[in-house]
């Protein structure tokens, strides 16, 4: 299911082969986000000509809109986005939590009222993987409870305990359902090195085919977060793809491949965009001053003749897209977009050349 097809000499960083039921992916990569069955302002054609070997959608969303009755009769995600690539979902357990005054968490699962219409549900370790399977996605993430890093240790840790408990229930339903559907744990515990490292050991014995790690990048310093990775990914089990959730930065993410970490997905390439924020590259290799950001509203782009820039957007000048970003015109974001994630993915693809090459 995975494959290591080298490691670098200098760094913690693999180059790695993942099989899902629609093809291989070259590891490490990132997953443009498609939260609510699109990539925003972008089609699912032009998001493979960036580059995109998978893409990454949400449970919860989806679940709630279109609903899973309109998921059946399109016969799943895949055909109904067009996308013929992998596909990754979230459980939607983040955003779930994310809704403290209007969920409860309870042992089986957690209670919550649609952020949409305010009706009540509630989603089950199991559920969520029916949900899934529906959807049709090629790697299902189990249901899990994300705590910030700021709560009490003794929050954090019945987070972990209700983790772990959740994951022996997914794993165990798992074996009933027919699906090719890949299954990943999730890591927990905070800032705290005995929980993360307890909350590893527990999924470890559940055999996933992935593990990723949670809750990170939600308030704590980029130190800290590369602590936790320092010691943790180094306990993960070699042969298997690891996901950091939710990262990151440009510089995020090239420290977690010197660590070690295989996946990653952000909304940060495409949020950025819809603000008129470009990451531009600027010279070649993942030194110091690699890249820069710009805003493009700013005055000083108003006369720019020169290009968006130098690869998929060079026919654009920085005055044309100052200019549409002025006048509010919804091609300003496309183009901003277009810009972030050729960055991201190209970035991606330097990076599995340079380990290639033993250069990283």
């Amino acid at each position: 299911m995975y494959e290591i097809l080298k490691e670098s000499k200098k760094t913690k960083a693999r180059l790695g082969k993942l099989k899902t039921a629609h093809g291989f992916i070259g590891t490490p990569f990132f997953m443009p986000i498609a939260t609510k069955a699109a990539v925003k302002h972008l089609t699912t054609g032009e998001v493979k000509s960036l580059g995109a070997q998978i893409i990454l959608s949400n449970t919860y969303h989806l679940y709630l809109q279109p609903g899973l009755d309109v998921l059946k009769k399109q016969g799943g995600l895949h055909k109904m986005m067009n996308w013929s690539g992998p596909i990754l979902t979230d459980s939607g357990g983040f955003q779930v939590f994310s809704l403290s005054k209007i969920r409860k968490i309870m042992p089986h699962g957690v209670e919550f009222n649609s952020h949409i219409d305010g009706s009540r549900h509630t989603l089950t370790p199991k559920k969520v993987l029916e949900i899934q399977k529906i959807i049709g996605s090629d790697i299902a993430m189990i249901l899990d409870v994300c705590p910030s890093s700021k709560d009490s240790k003794a929050k954090i840790r019945e987070a972990v305990d209700l983790t772990t408990a959740w994951a022996k229930e997914a794993k165990k339903y798992k074996k009933t359902l027919n699906s090719k559907q890949l299954m990943f744990g999730i890591v927990q515990g905070g800032l705290h090195q005995d929980l993360r490292e307890r909350s590893l050991k527990d999924l470890v014995k559940l055999d996933f085919d992935g593990y990723a790690i949670g809750g990170l990048a939600v308030g704590e310093s980029n130190q800290e977060m590369y602590s936790v990775l320092d010691y943790l990914v180094n306990q993960m089990p070699e042969d298997k793809p690891r996901y950091l959730m939710g990262v990151g930065t440009p510089d995020n993410i090239v420290a977690a491949v010197k660590r070690g970490v295989d996946m990653f997905d952000c909304v940060i390439p495409t949020r950025e965009a819809r603000h008129g924020r470009l990451y531009i590259r600027k010279k070649s290799g993942f030194g110091a001053g690699f890249y820069e950001t710009i805003n493009i509203a700013n005055a000083k782009f108003k006369n720019d003749k020169s290009s968006i820039n130098k690869t998929n957007l060079k026919q654009y000048s920085r005055a044309y897209l100052y200019q549409l970003f002025k006048t509010n015109e919804p091609l300003g974001m496309r183009l901003a977009t277009l810009n972030n994630l050729e960055f991201y993915l190209s970035m991606m693809s330097d990076l599995r050349i340079e380990i290639k090459k033993g250069k990283f």
